[in-house]
């Protein structure tokens, strides 16, 4: 694949996900969901209209110029409690519908970081150094929806850990 087809496709995958996003906040209940869902989908838009300047910069240059990748949704510990302040929001709502969306983000997350993982591995130092910001910003969505969707199913797991264990002595 080259840089040229893999923005592209990268702009597909920024499109379906962001769609999703979009989709939960707009059916979303809760009220802090709905302002993470509409977070993840501006952050998805942001990823967007940065994949199509590179796009042109390429048609009309040959050459990409990575910059920086803005991102709204902050790293490491900092997830942890964004993502904490949603949990505690949602008790007592009806979160069926709201875990179905997190389910098809997951599946989406997992597929678009895959995708921007094999670019960084297949493509020369231009590409990696497009598309490797990418991996992370991704990897970060990924925990924010599977930490959510391990509350709403109330499986006792947060980021991995368990939360409580029933056997202990």
């Amino acid at each position: 694949m080259d840089i040229e087809e893999a923005i592209e496709t990268a702009i597909d995958y920024e499109t379906r996900i962001r769609d999703i996003y979009r989709q939960a906040s707009s059916t979303c209940d809760d009220d802090i969901g709905r302002k993470i869902f509409s977070q993840l989908a501006d952050e998805e838009q942001g990823h967007l209209d940065y994949l199509q300047a590179k796009l042109v910069e390429w048609k009309q240059t040959g050459a990409v110029t990575p910059q920086r990748i803005r991102s709204s949704i902050p790293p490491g510990k900092s997830v942890e409690k964004s993502v904490n302040k949603v949990s505690s929001g949602v008790s007592g709502i009806d979160c069926a519908r709201d875990l179905e969306l997190l389910e098809r983000a997951l599946e989406m997350e997992k597929e678009t970081s895959g995708f921007y993982e094999k670019m960084v591995s297949e493509l020369d130092a231009e590409g990696q150094e497009l598309f490797g910001p990418f991996v992370d910003i991704e990897q970060g969505h990924l925990k924010i929806v599977q930490a959510e969707i391990d509350h709403l199913r109330g499986l006792g797991y947060w980021f991995d850990f368990q939360e409580f264990d029933l056997e202990a002595g």
